[in-house]
């Protein structure tokens, strides 16, 4: 008999924002709301089809091409398609083509494939994320072999941002630390930086030679296309070298379809050209080739301007109901004379928020009235509607 390799492995805690599903499911009340689950639901508590999405995979269906294995680098009419969205498509580095885009598993495969790149290609070794943060940020630094660290970002004692103290800890950090930044609708807190902050920002990126990760998978969902890419759009005016992450899995409601992309800002475009190489490499030991049907979708609504015009009603129609059920559930608080004003969601944006409540009142709410939301006090705005707003605030103001 071999020795007992997986004798002493022990299992370790489910995904605690993944794991609330089931929970949620299996409880049999009626009255019971999921504020875990991030993705966007509609007024019925569907994640819904998007018109154009629902067309263009007609389209795709009429046309029967073959499964075939499409570029390591994805789709080019999407990749290009990418950074006209990020950039903007009169932006320099989108002229100068000194920028490369890789199609990706989702933003997640976009975050894996950029630290595997840093890594392995460049050589860094420490990762900076915010605390608090996306908790798949550390883990996707740690197993790629980062060592992690973190920046102060929300103040717990005020329930807001704390920029004073991130910006003394990002002037701490070491040169050449791989910082990941949220570009907007930061999860969780839903706290973002001023345009006035970013640039400040970028200012210490520029002195401490610190290399920046911008994670931007809620473009759209705070003002606009346009408007949220501000963050985005101030480094690619710095001549910094950076990296972005995208995705539309909220903005199209693929989850599913894992449709992603990096994007890699470099000096000129023979270097762009050097690292799609390295990329390719990457891509290849972690997952080969990108899957191909939800990037025709996008593809096909990206290319053609109609189609772009219509997605973007779509998505204001998202972010308008995200907007409306935070004054909602600000104002039923207020109704009820809560113990705390709740207007600050109304200042949070995207579609979660950072409640402040204890891993405690979270339990409570879960056991007494059936609300599932993550430990840390991170609710998603989407999962209220106009039938459950009320009872969400009632439990809420009654845990406080």
């Amino acid at each position: 008999m071999t020795d007992p390799i997986f004798a002493n492995i022990t299992a370790v805690p489910d995904d605690p924002i993944l794991s609330l599903t089931g929970k949620f499911l299996a409880d049999p009340r009626s009255c019971k709301v999921n504020l875990g689950v991030g993705m966007y639901l509609d007024e019925n508590g569907k994640t819904p089809v998007l018109n154009v999405v629902r067309e263009a995979k007609e389209e795709i269906l009429r046309e029967n091409s073959p499964h075939t294995y499409i570029p390591q680098t994805g789709l080019p009419q999407y990749d290009q398609r990418v950074q006209e969205l990020i950039f903007g498509s009169d932006s320099e580095i989108v002229r100068s083509k000194r920028a490369v885009t890789v199609q990706t598993l989702g933003g997640t495969g976009a975050l894996k494939l950029g630290v595997d790149l840093m890594h392995w290609t460049c050589g860094i070794n420490l990762g900076a994320t915010s605390k608090p943060t996306w908790t798949n940020h550390n883990d996707i630094l740690r197993l790629a072999g980062y060592e992690v660290t973190g920046y102060r970002y929300y103040n717990t004692d005020t329930g807001c941002l704390d920029f004073q103290a991130m910006c003394e800890d990002l002037n701490a950090l070491p040169e050449k630390t791989l910082v990941i930044l949220h570009a907007c609708c930061h999860n969780p807190t839903g706290y973002d930086l001023s345009l006035s902050q970013w640039q400040e920002v970028i200012d210490i990126f520029r002195q401490r030679h610190l290399i920046a990760f911008l994670d931007m998978a809620y473009q759209g969902f705070k003002e606009g296309l346009h408007e949220d890419a501000q963050a985005v759009r101030l480094f690619a005016q710095s001549d910094l070298n950076f990296l972005v992450a995208s995705s539309f899995s909220k903005s199209f409601n693929l989850y599913g379809e894992r449709v992603g992309a990096l994007t890699v800002v470099a000096q000129s475009q023979a270097q762009a050209l050097c690292l799609a190489t390295h990329l390719k490499m990457c891509a290849r030991a972690n997952y080969s080739n990108p899957p191909t049907f939800g990037a025709r979708i996008v593809e096909k609504v990206l290319t053609n301007p109609d189609k772009t015009l219509e997605w973007e009603k779509e998505l204001a129609a998202m972010r308008n109901r995200i907007l409306k059920m935070r004054k909602a559930l600000a104002d039923e608080m207020s109704a009820i004379k809560a113990k705390r004003d709740f207007h600050f969601v109304t200042r949070q944006a995207g579609m979660f928020s950072f409640t402040g409540f204890t891993p405690e009142q979270v339990d409570r709410l879960a056991s007494e009235f059936g609300i599932y939301a993550v430990r840390n006090g991170r609710i998603c705005i989407c999962g209220l509607n106009d039938t459950n707003v009320a009872y969400v605030a009632k439990s809420f103001a009654a845990v406080l």
